[in-house]
C-alpha cells in the first residue's frame, strides 16, 4: 500500500467505465447537503441506480464521487445544462482530470498518433505506454497483465463512446457542439485532446474575441 501513496495512478477506472446515465442519475445527491447520508442510502438500497451486485453498486459510487470532487461545484451546474450531445465530451474532460493513467495514454499516445500517418490507435499502442509508465512506476508495474488489460480495454471502450475510435481502431474527431466552453473555463489543452487541429483551435478562439 506504501507503493500506491507514491503513485499518481490508479486502476480504478476498471471499477465502472464511462457510467454517463449513472453520473447524471447520481448527480442530485453528489449535489445535497445531506450527500454522505444520501449516498449511503443508494449504496444500501439501490434505489436510484438499478445495479443489482451491491460490489458493483459501491463500486460506481465511489469512482462517481471521485469524479464529482475533481471538478468545482460550478462545472457541475454546467453539465446539467449540456445538451445529449456535449454531455459525453464532458464527461471525457472529468475523466482525463481524474485519472493520470487515462491522461497519458491520450496525451503520450493517441494524440501523438492522430497527428501521425497512422490516426489510428489500438491495444499494442497503448501497451507500449504502459510499459513506459510500469518502467519509472513501481505501483503501475505491480498491476498484473490482467488488470492492465482491463484498463486498455476501459479507455479504448471510452474513445468509442464518445465517438473518437470507430470498430476499426481509427480516430476521428467527436462531434460536439460547446467547444469554446473549455476556452471560457480556462482549459484549452481539451481542444487538442479531442483532437481539433490548430486552425481549427484558433478559429474558436477568434469567435470568442
Amino acid at each position: 500500500m506504501a507503493m500506491k501513496i507514491n503513485s499518481p495512478y490508479t486502476a480504478a477506472i476498471t471499477g465502472g467505465g464511462f457510467l454517463l446515465n449513472e453520473t447524471l442519475a447520481l448527480l442530485p445527491l453528489l449535489q445535497s447537503e445531506d450527500r454522505e447520508e444520501l449516498l449511503k442510502d443508494e449504496r444500501l438500497n439501490n434505489r436510484i441506480l438499478m445495479i443489482n451486485a451491491e460490489t458493483s453498486r459501491k463500486r460506481a459510487i465511489a469512482e462517481i464521487s471521485r469524479r464529482y470532487d475533481v471538478m468545482p461545484p460550478v462545472f457541475w451546474q454546467d453539465f446539467l445544462a449540456m445538451t445529449s450531445i456535449e454531455q459525453p465530451i464532458a464527461l471525457f474532460f472529468v475523466l482525463l482530470k481524474t485519472y493520470k493513467i487515462l491522461f497519458d495514454f491520450h496525451v503520450n499516445v493517441t494524440i501523438r498518433r492522430w497527428n501521425s500517418v497512422a490516426k489510428s490507435v489500438n491495444n499494442d499502442d497503448i501497451l507500449m505506454e504502459f510499459n513506459e509508465i510500469s518502467a519509472r512506476d513501481a505501483f503501475v508495474d505491480s498491476w498484473s497483465e490482467a488488470t492492465k488489460n482491463k484498463v486498455i480495454s476501459a479507455y479504448l471502450s471510452i474513445l468509442r463512446k464518445i465517438g473518437m475510435l470507430n470498430r476499426a481502431y481509427q480516430l476521428q474527431v467527436p462531434h460536439c457542439t460547446n467547444y469554446p466552453y473549455y476556452l471560457q473555463i480556462g482549459e484549452p489543452w481539451f481542444l487538442e485532446a479531442c483532437l481539433l487541429q490548430p486552425y481549427q483551435i484558433e478559429k474558436i478562439k477568434n469567435s470568442l474575441a
